[in-house]
Parts: C-alpha cells; sequence; structure tokens
C-alpha cells in the first residue's frame, strides 16, 4: 500500500484542477465579451472575432498544457493500482438486495454530499433524481420493487426535501470551521447553550468540555500590550470565567472543576505542574471538534460518520472475503443458503460494531427479530425457537442448570 499512497501523494501535491479551471474560466471571459461587442454593434463582428482568434487559442493551448500533469499523475496512479490488485471479478449480482431500493441509494448519496458540505453538488443531484427517477430492477431473493413502501418513500423524500436539512449543516461547518482553523469556540458554546437541556438529558458532556477548553485558552493566553483595563489577565481572566461559567458544572463534574482550581497555584510553571496534560494537550481541539461533530448530528437522528462511507469502507474489507468465498462454492458446487446472514464471519472493526450480537448456545445460530434471545428465570439466554422445541408448550429442564420453569416465564432479551 505505499506505493499507493505515495502516488496519491504525488498527484495531490502536483497535479492541481485550479489553474485549468482558471484557464478555463478566461476563454469563457473571453467568448462572452465578444459576444456582448458584437451584439452592441454587429457590424463589428468580423473584427471582433479576428481579435478573439489568438487569445482564445492561446487560453485553451494553456488549459491543456496545465492538463498533462493530471492525466500523467492518473496514469501513473492507474498502473501502480493495477499492479496492486490484481484482476478479479466481482461477486455476481444475483443477492444485491439494494436494487429494489434505488431510491435509498439516491438518499444515501445525497445525505453523504450535504455532510460533507457539497451544498451546490446535493442541490444538483437532488434536482437531477428528481427529474428522473430510478426505475427499481427485481434481482433474486430481493423484494418487489413495485411494492411502494410507504416508509420508504418518507425516508426518501425527506432527505430530497433537504433545504432545512441543508441550513442545519451549514451551521455545523460554519461552527466547525471557527473551532478547527480560527481557534473560535464561542459559535460551539452558544449553541451548547441554547441546548443545553437536551444535551445533559442525552448524558452528554459537550458543553463542559467546550467550557473547559475555552478556560484553559484564557489561562495561557499572552497579552500582547502592557495596558491596564477591567479586563484580568492570564490565569485571573481565567478565574473569573470559572466563577461565571464553571461553577454550574461543579456538581455533575466536581473532580474536573477542582483540577482547573488547583492548576491556578502553578500559574508560574503550568509546564511542569501535575495539570501539564491539560493545559498543554495537542489534541484538545481535535477532540472538541469531533464531540460536538457527533453531538450535532446525534440531535438530528444521524450518525456522526456517513452511512455510505461507512457501508463503502466495510464493502471494500468484506469484497477479499466474498471474493474467496465465491471461488470455495464453485469449486465444492455449494450455494449460498443463508439469506439473513453472510455465510462467513468479516473482521470489521470496533467502531463498525454497531449493536451486539448473540449466538444461541443450543442451535449455534445467530438470533433474529424473527427469533430473539429469550432469557429463563434462572438467567440462561436461548434463542426462542430453541426455547420452543425443548419445552414443546410445558415446563421444561433448562439445559445449562438443574431449574425448570415454563416457557411463558422466559422473557425477550434486547441487546
Amino acid at each position: 500500500m505505499d506505493d499507493l499512497r505515495e502516488q496519491v501523494e504525488l498527484l495531490e501535491s502536483s497535479a492541481h484542477l485550479s489553474t485549468s479551471i482558471n484557464d478555463v474560466q478566461k476563454a469563457i471571459d473571453l467568448l462572452t465579451a465578444a459576444r456582448a461587442k458584437i451584439a452592441a454593434d454587429p457590424h463589428a463582428a468580423p473584427l471582433t472575432l479576428a481579435k478573439l482568434q489568438d487569445p482564445f487559442k492561446k487560453t485553451l493551448e494553456t488549459a491543456q498544457k496545465d492538463l498533462k500533469p493530471i492525466y500523467s499523475g492518473l496514469n501513473k496512479y492507474g498502473k501502480v493500482l493495477d499492479k496492486k490488485f490484481k484482476d478479479k471479478p466481482l461477486p455476481s449480482a444475483e443477492n444485491d438486495a439494494l436494487s429494489s431500493h434505488p431510491s435509498l441509494i439516491n438518499r444515501a448519496i445525497a445525505m453523504h454530499l450535504l455532510r460533507e458540505g457539497q451544498f451546490s453538488v446535493a442541490s444538483t443531484f437532488v434536482e437531477e433524481a428528481n427529474r428522473r427517477p430510478p426505475h427499481p430492477e427485481p434481482t433474486l431473493n430481493t423484494p418487489n420493487p413495485y411494492l411502494k413502501e410507504s416508509w420508504e418513500k418518507d425516508l426518501a423524500e425527506g432527505t430530497f426535501n433537504s433545504e432545512k436539512l441543508q441550513q442545519q449543516f451549514a451551521e455545523m461547518y460554519h461552527i466547525l470551521h471557527e473551532l478547527r482553523n480560527e481557534r473560535n469556540l464561542e459559535p460551539a458554546i452558544q449553541w451548547a447553550k441554547e441546548r443545553s437541556e437536551i444535551l445533559e438529558s442525552r448524558g452528554s458532556n459537550l458543553e463542559f468540555e467546550l467550557c473547559r477548553l475555552q478556560f484553559v485558552c484564557l489561562f495561557v493566553e499572552q497579552r500582547e500590550d502592557n495596558c491596564r483595563d477591567d479586563r484580568p489577565e492570564g490565569p485571573l481572566h481565567a478565574y473569573h470565567y470559572a466563577l461565571q461559567e464553571l461553577l454550574g458544572f461543579s456538581k455533575r463534574y466536581m473532580r474536573d472543576v477542582q483540577e482547573l482550581m488547583g492548576a491556578m497555584a502553578f500559574w508560574q510553571n503550568i509546564e511542569d505542574s501535575p495539570y501539564c496534560r491539560i493545559f498543554y494537550n495537542n489534541s484538545a481541539w481535535e477532540e472538541v471538534a469531533h464531540s460536538f461533530n457527533r453531538e450535532f448530528c446525534s440531535l438530528l437522528g444521524l450518525s456522526a460518520d456517513s452511512p455510505l462511507f461507512i457501508a463503502a469502507t466495510a464493502g471494500a474489507i468484506a469484497l477479499p472475503y466474498l471474493l474467496k468465498m465465491q471461488s470455495i462454492m464453485k469449486e465444492k458446487r455449494t450455494e449460498w443458503t443463508t439469506q439473513n446472514e453472510l455465510p462467513v464471519e468479516i473482521p470489521l472493526p470496533t467502531p463498525y460494531h454497531f449493536h451486539s450480537i448473540f449466538v444461541c448456545p443450543v442451535s449455534k445460530e445467530q438470533t433474529t427479530d424473527a427469533n430473539p434471545p429469550m432469557m429463563m428465570p434462572c438467567g440462561h439466554v436461548i434463542a426462542h425457537e430453541s426455547l420452543e422445541k425443548l419445552s414443546k408448550g410445558a415446563r421444561f429442564k433448562c439445559p445449562y442448570c438443574p431449574n425448570e420453569s415454563h416457557p411463558r416465564e422466559a422473557k425477550k432479551v434486547v441487546l
């Protein structure tokens, strides 16, 4: 992968479309100006076109010259990519579960563009998707694509009427820009204060994290001028800020507030104090920006990361295993018999584990919504189907302890 990374870095550093775009814009400006002159004086059209020929030709040649490094970089990257990943056939689309739900795919793309701040691209995509609605195509083992589910329609239209959502994400990106680029906490703190009750009910630490970082910034700030005014400097400024803002957090974050107050005694040599980790944390700004992003999206009912990005990443991880499984199935002439789960385990990273998985110790099968885990009075858990087979509607003995119970005494377990 080092070769690929090297080519990507080389392409990013040397090949830029901005210069080519500027050259093309110059050509458009020349044509626009010439059209305006001809419209104003039609008799001057031959002279205007003659004067336009040379500068317009030079502009296009410059644009083509600027594009050469890009073409060269893409060509090299393609060769390295082909060398790294041998040509292998992709899995067949016989079990494509999403082919009957193209509106959901469009929704995922539109949501991803909105979440990435590509608002104009998202608007164009939504407009074109509404103008030319996709036609679902049925595949084997997928639902009838011509049955319009109300939930799917509401879900898709909820995104495609995205003007309000676009405004909300625009606000999010403005605050993130202030946090990451301007080191300005005020917009984020104001946003958190307006939603203080909701955040607190969710158990969120965002508001305190923002105020704590503001305290740290005030504590270590250096005034360029030596003028004296009513505004306390450095640690004193931070102390006054703590009295105004942090006392309200003392009940829930007593230990953290005590640490901040204790640091006041070391204001002259905070670098060598036990509190150095608080005041010189290089990742503090990125951590608080990530927390803000997560909470903002959560209040909108969305995950912090783009579902499209997560699905694409998980698919890229799973693809080699599915290709290997397909080749084994072809050799042994077997079929994929499970529709609701994969026939092989995919080692996804921990952040991609969104729900717990329970495997029945009796049947050795993974539980589903139709076959949920059931806990017996003794505390042991088995699948619902296993419970019915063991009990047959009467009292039965637990397969793991001497206790007996009735199936009606078992309770559904929600993981």
